[in-house]
């Protein structure tokens, strides 16, 4: 496949970010993909992501080791519990405790300048603001924040070589549509791991948020869910 340009694509090994990575090759992108280590629970989910990377013809997956755990701050990388709501409608619309403090921000700088070095002027990130946890750094408003400041503090930017874009193609889908979109492009979800607090051998726990919306969202899309409880 001749590919048009590269693109950074953040990868968490869960449904959204993989949905993400088969969008933009077929939008003809050549993929290099991000993962962190920050001190996670869960995480196995780099283990996920690393499938995904070669799935999907990954031209390069690279993993990032920041210890967000050393301040702490979440149920993600703290020793807090993880909240387990009986089921959607119990989910708090306030900010969750699994709400790690500027990840994202962390997340997306990291991406960018591996993007300056890169010369790629396309960064994909696969935040939703429908079916989602209330996180901050989730929502349009964000996003076009950081795009601004990314071309304000980068070499590239200000030579006007690079215009850096942070491109969100599932940010106004419902995670039903964003299972069916990657249905239809090939994507088999039984790769990929979603649970903030998985069992040690690696079942999701299915009661957490993000198990929650996952298994909404298979419900709806009317398709079977091939993940192990």
């Amino acid at each position: 496949m001749t590919y048009k340009k590269k693109a950074i694509v953040l990868s968490s090994g869960g449904l959204d970010s993989t949905t993400v990575i088969a969008i933009a090759k077929q939008d003809g992108y050549e993929i290099y993909s991000l993962s962190f280590y920050y001190g996670q629970r869960h995480a196995l989910e780099l283990e996920a992501a690393k499938r995904v990377a070669k799935a999907l013809d990954v031209k390069q997956h690279m993993v990032f080791d920041i210890s967000m755990d050393r301040i702490g701050g979440s149920a993600l990388t703290y020793n807090k519990e993880v909240p387990k709501p009986g089921n959607e409608q119990e989910i708090k619309k306030d900010i969750p405790a699994t709400y790690v403090p500027a990840r994202n921000t962390i997340f997306l700088s990291c991406a960018l300048a591996w993007a300056e070095v890169l010369e790629v002027s396309d960064i994909f990130i696969g935040v939703n603001a429908i079916d989602y946890s209330g996180y901050p750094d989730c929502r349009p408003e964000y996003i076009e924040a950081f795009e601004r400041m990314a071309n304000l503090a980068t070499k590239a930017g200000i030579e006007g070589k690079t215009r850096i874009k942070i491109r969100t193609p599932l940010i106004h889908m419902t995670k039903a549509e964003i299972i069916q979109k990657g249905i239809k492009l090939g994507v088999d979800y039984s790769m990929t791991h979603s649970c903030y607090d998985p069992s040690p051998d690696g079942l999701a726990c299915g009661h957490c948020e993000s198990c929650l919306f996952r298994k909404k969202g298979f419900k709806e899309a009317g398709i079977p869910d091939p993940t192990e409880y």
